[in-house]
């Protein structure tokens, strides 16, 4: 019993023990490591950002430095929290604040699961903490041991194990946020490379005449019933019907052949450019300035991650419904897309007396503006990334038979959710966008 309650002390003592009385040998050996691991990130970032310079892939470049921008504000964050730990749990209020159903767990379920999970998650934490947050750990507990916050009656604004977590939440979000835009711009451009033999054929001329490439893109967003010339009339006035086949055109081939020919006439023939002109490169230079804007976390975003940790209340379900809505706007705007295809094939495919006619414009955008496309498909990168984090989060933090993810088939069902939109937005949605966006105006 004595053994037990001095290697208790002797443990408490090491994890309180301060920097003069920790051996060199230690502290050498976690620096190195630390300054081991920034450095290998730093210089494999460097060399990407060099090779794009030589590449002369300059859109990409400046979405590298985007992303490098993200990572430093969220490390100044996690910089600030650290800093700052011990002033906000030193803040007191009343405890009959905390009494209230405005968290996201009730104390029994809350209590339920650290009991069953406690081992566990003890175990994860330690293996973690030792590589990432070692000093911020040490430190928070440290304060936790030294700092009688609150009298009887009051409790820390926010503890030091919340402010822990949210440290966590900060290094997972800012991970999985990078490896989702990398991911989006790989698959993105995965894509976009399948249409480059339609570019050569386009090159080589070797094709069928404008009207019938235009006639062969129309009817393919259309009934087999109304494929006959003397229904085209009805299909191409019936906004309802091409509405409910554009929606169902996105689940196959977004994109065919007669789709990008004939979108492809169109921006040349509305600039004015030679027929020989590479319409492919200028679309992937597009795309990849487009990446810069999507890669980023506007002010707007930081808003919708504040206003959900606020309403995320016991009860709610929040979670769930929240990853039913990018999954939604993705379906949404892909129809939306699909349907300017269809405008214009449709009109391409009729006969004028100075021949077919295509008149790209921004009159077929919502609000005629061709960028709100891209912040809907950017908020919805963004908030599966943000799903994705909050899960993972929640696994690691308060383990998997937490309040928080106590409902395994509603879990299952955002996960299933988040990937399928991620990736319909990454392989059909953006390079749809990057084709389409073409015709606007400018």
């Amino acid at each position: 019993m004595a053994g037990g309650e001095g290697s208790s002390a002797a443990g408490g003592t090491g994890e309180m023990r301060s920097l003069a009385l920790t051996p060199t040998w230690s502290v050498a050996t976690v620096l190195t490591l630390l300054v081991a691991a920034s450095l290998i990130v730093e210089r494999s970032i460097h060399r990407l950002s060099n090779w794009l310079k030589k590449t002369h892939r300059n859109p990409l470049h400046k979405a590298m430095e985007k992303m490098k921008e993200e990572m430093m504000l969220l490390g100044f964050i996690s910089l600030l929290l650290a800093a700052t730990s011990r002033m906000i749990s030193g803040i007191c209020i009343d405890s009959k604040y905390y009494n209230s159903r405005f968290s996201p767990c009730n104390k029994e379920e809350a209590e339920e699961s650290l009991s069953t999970e406690h081992d566990l998650t003890r175990k994860r934490n330690h293996i973690i903490d030792a590589i990432l947050h070692r000093s911020l750990r040490r430190n928070l507990k440290a304060q936790s041991h030294q700092v009688e916050s609150c009298h009887e009656g009051f409790e820390s604004f926010v503890s030091h194990e919340g402010l822990e977590q949210l440290h966590r939440f900060i290094f997972v979000m800012a991970v999985t946020h990078v490896t989702y835009s990398c991911l989006t711009m790989l698959l993105a451009i995965l894509k976009v490379h399948t249409w480059r033999k339609w570019e050569d054929e386009a090159f080589r001329d070797n094709h069928e005449s404008f009207s019938q490439i235009a006639y062969a893109s129309a009817t393919r967003r259309q009934p087999p019933a109304l494929t006959k010339s003397s229904s085209f009339r009805f299909w191409s006035q019936n906004n309802a019907v091409m509405w409910v086949f554009c929606f169902l055109a996105q689940f196959g081939q977004s994109v065919v052949r007669a789709d990008y020919l004939i979108l492809r006439k169109g921006f040349i023939m509305n600039h004015n450019l030679a027929p020989t002109y590479d319409f492919h490169t200028y679309m992937i230079r597009s795309m990849e300035e487009e990446f810069e804007k999507i890669v980023g976390v506007s002010g707007v975003l930081w808003g919708f991650v504040v206003a959900f940790m606020l309403f995320n209340v016991d009860g709610s379900n929040l979670y769930f419904w929240i990853a039913i809505l990018p999954v939604a706007l993705v379906l949404l705007v892909g129809a939306k897309l699909q349907h300017i295809i269809a405008i214009l094939t449709s009109e391409g495919a009729k006969l004028t007396a100075f021949g077919p006619r295509i008149k790209p414009r921004d009159d077929l955008f919502w609000f005629k503006k061709p960028k709100f496309l891209l912040w809907l498909i950017h908020f919805v990168l963004f908030q599966n990334a943000f799903e994705l984090a909050s899960f993972f989060w929640f696994w690691w933090q308060f383990g998997y038979e937490s309040c928080f993810i106590k409902n395994h088939l509603l879990v299952y069902c955002r996960l299933v959710l988040g990937f399928a939109g991620q990736f319909l937005c990454s392989y059909s949605t953006l390079p749809v966008y990057a084709l389409v966006t073409q015709m606007g105006s400018k």
